[in-house]
This record gives structure tokens, sequence and C-alpha cells, in this order.
């Protein structure tokens, strides 16, 4: 029985060093030194081609390297073929970062500080309290909710919005397409952290920018196809959104052309906010291997029906 590691190639030596010593019974393999294809029955990987996944005969589990499945295509992974993303203490905790960096930065006027010091202007804004400013996060998974919780500690009155109703403590929850517009209207921070599906796609667009607050602010550190590039920029160029920070764009890399790279309101970073470290998540992934051979349940379990 072989296992296959087709992602990061930086990180495949330490996922290779973590298998050696630990499950030395298994046969480890670090894309492109795949060896008999025939042979590999678990894949981790990113962004596989389906012609690739299609060479895999012998294939019982397929396992996204990252926390998003929208990589993969559902069709040409076979129906028997469990589709498994990524859980892990490392992402979540680089997810919390990043989004606890942005939400204080936007709260505390930073970038504002930062087109002072280019003019040399000495121009105090007013600090308003936290338990003033509203941040609505979009997407109530293990993401988000980590990030609410470390939000709490500062005092911020937080929303939530999820496809299915969700009950979390100290947070004000929505859910279903009723309730969008009022979560919408009460948020002056946005931060979506949606998985990437049919029904998310473009969810960030006109209308969506139009409920928010005047002057609110976006953060988003789901997909860059959640976003209408469009309708933001207009949001932005006429005032209805102050600002918005991008770590995920459409296409990725983004293409040096585009205006998201000049506007003065947009900062972007290159799809770093959260990313699989390997002395975290190789252990977890080992463990659901062999849960896999005791016929046990795995965790990270992807519905296709609904794409997360």
């Amino acid at each position: 029985m072989a296992v296959l590691y087709r992602s990061d190639a930086a990180r495949g030596a330490a996922w290779a060093r973590f298998f050696a010593e630990h499950a030395p019974d298994l046969d480890f393999r670090v894309w492109p030194d795949a060896g008999n294809l025939a042979d590999i029955e678990y894949l981790i990987a990113w962004q596989a081609p389906p012609e690739f996944i299609a060479s895999l005969p012998r294939l019982r589990v397929l396992f996204s390297s990252g926390a998003g499945v929208d990589h993969v295509d559902f069709s040409a992974l076979p129906a028997h073929v469990p589709l498994v993303r990524m859980v892990e203490p490392g992402i979540i905790d680089g997810m919390v970062e990043y989004v606890s960096l942005a939400v204080l930065a936007l709260h505390r006027d930073f970038f504002d500080y930062v087109a002072q010091k280019s003019s040399r202007s000495w121009n105090p804004i007013e600090v308003p309290p936290a338990s003033s400013r509203r941040v609505g996060v979009m997407g109530l998974g293990s993401l988000g909710t980590a990030v609410l919780e470390r939000l709490a500690v500062y005092g911020f009155r937080l929303r939530g919005w999820n496809r299915s109703a969700r009950t979390l403590a100290g947070v004000e929850t929505f859910s279903s397409a009723e309730q969008l517009r009022p979560f919408l209207e009460g948020s002056d921070i946005l931060v979506c952290l949606l998985p990437l599906t049919a029904e998310t796609q473009g969810m960030l667009n006109r209308e969506v920018f139009a409920a928010l607050p005047a002057g609110a602010s976006l953060i988003n550190v789901g997909r860059g196809p959640h976003v209408v590039d469009a309708d933001l920029l207009a949001a932005l160029d006429s005032g209805r959104l102050s600002r918005a920070i991008l770590d995920v764009t459409d296409p990725e890399p983004l293409p040096a052309g585009h205006p998201f790279w000049g506007h003065p309101r947009v900062f972007v970073t290159p799809h770093v906010a959260s990313m699989t470290q390997p002395e975290t998540a190789a252990p977890i992934l080992l463990d659901n291997i062999r849960r896999h051979r005791r016929g046990d349940f795995l965790v990270g379990m992807v519905d296709r029906t609904k794409g997360y």
C-alpha cells in the first residue's frame, strides 16, 4: 500500500520525514517520485489534474492538502472514493492570526496612517472603542468559529451568517438567504470565510455591498471567485465601501495589470492567510489513514452534494 503526496514541494520533505518516523509500515512517496501509480491507495494533493486521478486505479481516499476542496473536479473523482478536506490546528491558527490582524488594522485606521507617513502628515484619528465596531463573519465552520472566538477577546460586537443555522456564545447568528440582508446591515467589517460552491460564487457583489453600512470594509479570505471584481471596485470608488483586504483573488496570481494592485483602498496578499503546517497536519492525516483502514469515520469528510 502506498501514499502519494502531490502538493507544495517545499513541504514534501517534512511530510516524508514524519511518515518515515511514525509510519514506517506505509510506503510514502513524494511527487514526482511516484513510482508505479497502480500502487497508490491514498493521495494527498492540491490541484491534481483529472487525468492524473484517472491514472490511479487503486485509489481509496483523496485527501485535500488544504482546507478547501474547490480545486477538485468532483466529476473526475470516482463515486466510491471519499474526498477529505484538511482539518488541522495550523490552518486554524494561521487564519485566526490573519483575520485578527486585518480586523485590527481596519479598526485602528492602520492604512490611513500608512498614507499619512507617505505625506509626512501628523494627524491623529479618533479611536472608537471595539465595542462600537460590528464584525460580521460569513461562514461558521471551524475557521469562522475560531476567528469569532478570538475577536471576542477584543470586545467587538460579533455577528455570523451561515447557510444552515448555528448557535455561538456571544455571537448574533443569522442563516439562510432570508436573513442575509439583516446580517449585512449590521456589519461594519465583513469577513468572508465561505467555501466556494456554485451558490457562493460571485456572492460578494453590488447587492451585498449596497446592504452594508456606508463606509464598511471587506476582508476576503475565502476564495477569489466569491468577489465580483467590478462591483467591488465600484463600491470602493463610490465610497460605499472604505477598504478591502484581499488574500484571495481570481485569477491567482493576480495579473500585474489588474486594477486591485493600484487601487489606494485595496490591500492584496498572495493567498497566505493560512497554510497547512506539516508538523500539525501530518499526524492528523496519518490518523485519518489509520481510521480508514479500521473502517472508522474520516475527519473532514466532504459532502459532495454541498461542495464542502
